[in-house]
């Protein structure tokens, strides 16, 4: 399973929680791939990751946009555990290309990434809820069970991500119902 971030290497895009769990998240059958730039501590701390786990993470410091677009396509879960994110675009760029996102539940990250629910099969990707890296890896562990253990379950999200309509257009009808809501329409 190849795990992706691509970012901003920011205290609010929540890259202290993957740090914190590095010696957990490295003892996962997975692989972990890095593109950003930005606090030169977080940056070292990234470096030294990599330089200590070889096969298991690899960091790219700096921005690519090429290569940006490579890791989305090729990552099977892409990590976005922010602080706060008012909008957010990486999850939807992730999920047009099959890559599903495990988000923490901010912002425009909760308004667009419905968890996956493992009785209905509704859902898009993962998330947790308190902004610590023990709800982090919780949400990890969830999905690399899934991944390993249930690929049938798995290509479903997968299709849901890909299918899932974030245009201008639904949220046109949902501003508009409210609206004529507010007329008495």
């Amino acid at each position: 399973m190849l795990v992706g971030l691509v970012s901003r290497l920011t205290w609010q895009k929540g890259i202290y929680l993957i740090i914190e769990q590095l010696f957990n998240i490295c003892n996962q059958p997975i692989q972990l791939v890095i593109l950003g730039s930005g606090e030169s501590g977080l940056e070292e701390k990234l470096r030294e990751a990599e330089w200590g786990n070889k096969g298991k993470v690899c960091f790219y410091c700096g921005y690519n946009e090429d290569l940006s677009h490579e890791i989305y396509a090729a990552s099977d879960l892409f990590l976005m555990p922010s602080l706060f994110e008012p909008c957010g675009i990486s999850q939807l760029i992730a999920m047009r290309y099959g890559s599903l996102p495990l988000v923490r539940e901010t912002g425009g990250l909760k308004d667009t990434v419905q968890p996956y629910n493992q009785y209905t099969k509704e859902g898009c990707g993962f998330s947790f809820a308190n902004y610590n890296s023990n709800d982090m890896m919780h949400a990890l562990w969830e999905a690399i069970n899934l991944y390993y253990n249930d690929q049938a379950s798995w290509k479903a999200i997968v299709t849901n991500a890909m299918k899932k309509d974030v245009s201008w257009k639904q949220s046109a009808e949902f501003y508009l119902g409210i609206y004529r809501e507010l007329r008495g329409e």
